[in-house]
């Protein structure tokens, strides 16, 4: 039996003010083939999954808090107990637009990093309506800073 606990891991923390701990698949004590999950913390005011893209297809379930969901070029807050599909190749981004950290789930599926962790952390991530489309009109901007 493979039992997993978020207490003991740090997860990784990313520029655009969010920590990330692996559940599932990826950097994770459990391995899976067909799906990743995990638990993201957005920091208040700002925290963001910035617009990216990858070919897997996902969910966020937002377990507390309040977001800005861009999809496409649609964008709409989102909040604790809701969920969002990402079709898969669709541009997206979530920020934290409340003063309490936003805390969701992700899963995508098949298992594996997606490049836009790494473009991150190296400050590499395509700059939106420049390298890859547009933010919706009135979006938070998209952050690219490394820290």
């Amino acid at each position: 039996m493979n039992i997993f606990d978020l207490n003991e891991i740090s997860g990784r923390r990313f520029p655009a003010r969010r920590l990330t701990k692996n559940v599932a698949g990826g950097v994770s004590s459990i391995q899976t083939e067909n799906f990743c999950m995990g638990l993201v913390e957005l920091d208040p005011y700002g925290g963001q999954v910035p617009w990216h893209n990858h070919p897997e297809e996902e969910v966020y379930f937002i377990l507390e808090g309040i977001g800005e969901m861009c999809i496409g070029n649609e964008k709409k807050e989102i909040t604790g107990g809701q969920a969002v599909f990402i079709s898969p190749n669709e541009f997206h981004q979530l920020t934290n637009i409340g003063k309490r950290p936003l805390k969701m789930i992700y899963c995508y599926g098949p298992a594996g990093d997606v490049d836009h962790w790494k473009q991150e952390l190296e400050g590499t991530l395509p700059k939106a309506g420049v390298d890859v489309p547009p933010l919706p009109e009135g979006a938070r901007p998209q952050c690219t800073d490394v820290s």
